[in-house]
């Protein structure tokens, strides 16, 4: 089990801090990230079958790892007998939701604690599994472990960063790409489902694409075709073996004219502020500080945004650095030092009135002395129609 991405000793320490005795995870990319990578496709993009859903569990004791469960939908048995998963009990038994709890209690009376402290992740236990496992433990309050577990993903292993770099790479390769096939007359639509293409054959599944042309600010898929002298912004992201890639880059059709360029340059500026106070040790919060006091300098501040969060195998994860700044969440860890392995996404946003909408998102990697930025190509103004 030396290539899970965590320690057990961490994970146990984690647990005892936050009182649990017993963990139960319910959500697919902290199954994933638990069982080292392993997401069952049948279930990877929807998880709602007849009935129910698929509902995967993962039963961690603390302090012994041998007695870990999986309950396991009834056609992982296939997976497992390719490649047998780490939990040396394996329960592939379930349907739904109801009775893939039955028998995570079925497995915890057999091998947990008598009255145990149970953490769960509320936002991924479905109404119906919760009321069979508070039947079966009620002199037991259910625990909160979504920021234990959100602790132990937080700095990412050798391994979950080289798969972050790929994606990131491939991503900004298939944006090139997608740009320079991209010609006048061409729809939004069909702009996005090149970039879909160029993503797969690059070994990613495609995740979403939000994308502008010319003065618009409107990011959803339509017939809106692209024409010379316009902006194009293209912004996705890709999963590669449960790990995601989230990139924006410009485009334009035609070369590009000086007010452009210098709009650009402003949220490079920006950008380039807020990477030099990235490193281990510094208050995540002063990455903010910086990006936000050189935005305040830019003649376009007034319609400009910068923003950074943490990424891993969802899209915004610890680090948080902003309070619901755009997604609605806390910025616990603004006053907490960044630590060498965390994976950090930055991005400056413009929404100018004239002439679009112009961002760059960039990944970037703590490192003990800076950091180490994750797909680093197109980010100038990539010309269309090539």
């Amino acid at each position: 089990m030396t290539d899970l991405p965590y320690s057990f000793a961490r994970l146990d320490d984690l647990m005892e801090a936050a009182g649990i005795d017993v963990l139960l995870v319910t959500s697919k990319h902290n199954v994933q990230y638990l069982l080292g990578g392993y997401r069952f496709i049948f279930f990877s993009a929807m998880d709602a079958i007849g009935h129910s859903r698929y509902l995967p569990v993962l039963a961690y004791m603390r302090g012994a790892p041998e007695r870990t469960g999986y309950i396991a939908n009834k056609m992982e048995a296939g997976e497992h007998a390719n490649h047998p998963f780490w939990p040396p009990h394996f329960r592939p038994m379930s349907w739904g939701a109801v009775d893939a709890m039955t028998e995570a209690v079925a497995h915890l009376r057999s091998h947990g604690p008598a009255v145990p402290r149970i953490g769960v992740e509320p936002s991924f236990l479905p109404m119906n599994a919760a009321r069979v496992l508070e039947g079966a433990f009620p002199d037991t309050p259910l625990v909160d472990a979504t920021r234990l577990l959100e602790r132990l993903r937080a700095v990412k292993s050798p391994a979950e960063l080289a798969l972050m770099r790929r994606a990131s790479e491939a991503i900004t390769d298939a944006m090139q790409a997608t740009i320079a096939a991209a010609d006048a007359g061409w729809s939004k639509t069909a702009i996005i489902e090149r970039l879909r293409q160029e993503e797969t054959v690059r070994g990613l599944q495609f995740e979403y694409c939000l994308l502008t042309l010319g003065a618009s600010h409107n990011r959803a898929a339509s017939d809106q075709v692209w024409a010379p002298g316009e902006v194009l912004s293209i912004d996705s992201g890709g999963n590669l073996q449960g790990y995601i890639g989230d990139i924006c880059r410009m485009g334009f059709l035609g070369e590009p004219d000086a007010e452009l360029v210098d709009l650009l340059g402003e949220v490079e500026t920006v950008q380039q502020a807020a990477f030099a106070q990235v490193r281990a040790g510094a208050a995540g919060g002063d990455l903010i500080a910086a990006g936000e006091a050189m935005l305040a300098r830019q003649p376009s501040r007034a319609c400009t945004d910068f923003f950074a969060h943490g990424m891993g195998v969802i899209t915004h994860e610890a680090p948080f650095l902003m309070t619901n700044h755009p997604v609605a969440y806390e910025g616990i860890d603004a006053d907490q030092p960044l630590q060498a392995g965390m994976v950090l996404s930055i991005e400056t946003t413009m929404l100018h009135p004239r002439r679009g909408f112009i961002k760059l998102e960039d990944t970037l990697a703590v490192t003990e002395t800076g950091y180490e930025m994750f797909g680093t190509a197109g980010r100038g103004w990539n010309r269309g129609g090539q």
